[in-house]
């Protein structure tokens, strides 16, 4: 992988992340690394079910992949938050 495809890489997870921080119900308290992590396995995954739909290729912008993406990045930040914020009682 090239640097610009690292590069984009950590944009579009940055975006997906963020975006799926915006969609999801209630506070999360995660880190920004840890949410470009989540977009950017949601970006992925969300290209993976929109292959298995059959609308991985569409002329123009693939809008649905990206909501695709979306939804599963904002399912990811809530589970990922809910992980990340159990505190440990000893």
């Amino acid at each position: 992988m090239t640097i610009g495809g690292v590069i984009g890489a950590l944009v579009i997870g940055l975006i997906l992340g963020l975006l799926g921080k915006l969609f999801a119900p209630g506070k999360q308290s995660i880190p920004i690394w840890l949410t470009i992590l989540v977009g950017i396995v949601a970006a992925f995954i969300g290209t993976w079910i929109a292959r298995l739909l059959g609308v991985q290729d569409t002329p123009g912008i693939d809008w649905i992949e990206v909501i695709v993406q979306i939804v599963v990045a904002a399912i990811g930040v809530s589970v990922v938050a809910g992980v990340y914020g159990r505190k440990s009682v000893s």
